[in-house]
């Protein structure tokens, strides 16, 4: 016998941790944000907008993976906000730094300070609403760390304070010698990636408050086209929950992420209009416990214990 009650349904919007902020339950990544067409990237920007998303994720080191500079999407994004002043006050606009080509990570105080300046001036804008440390920089002391952001956050540079790839004891580390609270992590996370479902971010994230943003949620474009046995497995349960809805696997496949108690945040990683738009689909899903738990079997490749 299974029971048929419906996890609850995802919210729309929720706080970003308690930083006092409010965001969208879908956020719109921009690392593969580029080129030079002004116009076809505000199209981007309106399309994830248009489709109730309110928290845009960049970051400094977007760029080179495409061909371009350091700090490419963030200029390419503060063109489009040149090009409508009314733009900026629309999202919660969230960026990162701390990874540098050939270190490969420095949290310094002095590099934390440059990188969070040179940020604002390609974005051309005063403040972010949230910055984030990309990669853990395991030789900088949290304390160190903490001091710097807090410094960036009474100057009004930043808002609130985010991680991303940290450990479960690194956040821990941070938050302790934080007086700002610490607003959010940003790990992978899909339905083929389940390391914060079992190492105990998610569970850290709901004890301490703190807002999770899953990048990768498609598993690399994986659940969309499938090649292994375990990735057709998971394709497959995602499939079935997302015909009962008419939506796409991918919807499916971010309404399972968002499922969880913890209430995790897709990073959107397209950069087609329509797929962006579809991804607000994932509201349309509801899971019941044994659905849920279907796909997490098909990903484990073994039945829970």
């Amino acid at each position: 016998m299974t029971s048929s009650a419906f996890l609850p349904a995802p919210p729309k919007t929720r706080p970003l941790g308690k930083s006092g902020l409010t965001v969208s339950g879908l956020s719109w990544g921009m690392w593969r944000f580029k080129g030079n067409d002004v116009a076809a990237a505000a199209a981007l920007v309106d399309a994830a907008l248009s489709s109730g998303i309110t928290l845009f994720d960049t970051a400094d080191i977007y760029g080179p993976d495409n061909g371009e500079a350091f700090g490419a999407s963030e200029a390419l994004l503060g063109k489009v906000f040149a090009g409508n002043k009314g733009l900026r006050g629309k999202m919660v606009l969230a960026t990162k730094g701390g990874i540098v080509i050939g270190t490969p990570y420095d949290s310094s105080a002095a590099y934390l300070t440059s990188a969070i300046d040179a940020s604002l001036t390609r974005l051309g804008v005063e403040h972010v609403d949230l910055w984030q440390i990309h990669r853990p920089d395991v030789l900088t002391h949290p304390q160190e760390i903490a001091r710097t952001l807090e410094d960036a956050h009474k100057a009004g540079k930043i808002g609130a304070i985010g991680v991303s790839n940290f450990t479960a004891a690194q956040i821990d580390a941070l938050a302790h010698f934080l007086t700002v609270p610490l607003a959010s992590t940003q790990p992978e996370y899909s339905a083929l990636t389940l390391g914060p479902l079992v190492s105990g971010e998610l569970d850290q994230a709901m004890r301490l408050g703190i807002a999770v943003m899953a990048w990768s949620p498609l598993g690399g474009g994986r659940i969309a086209d499938p090649r292994s046995e375990r990735e057709r497995a998971v394709a497959t349960a995602l499939k079935k929950v997302a015909d009962q809805y008419g939506v796409s696997v991918t919807a499916a496949a971010f309404s399972w992420i968002m499922a969880h108690p913890a209430n995790p945040i897709p990073i959107v990683g397209s950069q087609t209009p329509a797929r962006i738009r579809e991804a607000a689909d994932a509201y349309k899903v509801k899971w019941t416990r044994a659905d849920w738990y279907a796909v997490l079997t098909a990903s484990r490749e073994e039945p829970l214990p």
